[in-house]
């Protein structure tokens, strides 16, 4: 009777991340350009999904040529994305760069999903904005 308990807790039903990487937990300053990330791509709002990037900002999706700042990110990105999922795998930060690298997928998906990086920058005291976005899709094993 304990092992079915045990078998049936949440605890055991992870499973593994399908890019098989562990994710980690952010410090909140990162984890905010995350969550605003998904919440902005959700909503297909192009004018917040900019906001996240340095002025001279740059997106480099999968399959598609370069984006340069702001104004073109918004352009760019017009309508809803999906329950997109953003996780850590790594970062790292000093005083003014830094980056985080994760995985990404769509609720409900199967599969691997995607890989990414985030180039990250601040003005001193400041908010980390994007400086540069490379994602692309995860192909199967």
């Amino acid at each position: 009777m304990i092992t079915l308990l045990v078998l049936a807790s949440p605890l055991a039903a992870q499973t593994p991340d399908p890019l098989g990487l562990e994710p980690v937990k952010l410090p909140a300053e990162l984890d905010r350009v995350l969550r605003d990330y998904e919440a902005a791509w959700k909503a297909g709002d192009g004018a917040k999904l900019a906001s996240l990037f340095a002025e001279d900002g740059m997106a480099l999706p999968n399959g598609s040529l370069p984006i340069r700042g702001r104004a073109a990110i918004a352009k760019w990105h017009t309508k809803p994305g999906g329950e997109l999922e953003l996780r850590a795998f790594a970062w790292g930060i000093s005083d003014s760069t830094g980056y985080i690298i994760g995985g990404f997928r769509y609720a409900g998906s199967t599969g691997p999903g995607g890989k990414f990086l985030l180039a990250l920058r601040r003005k001193p005291g400041g908010p980390w904005s994007i400086a540069a976005d490379m994602d692309n899709s995860a192909g199967r094993p």
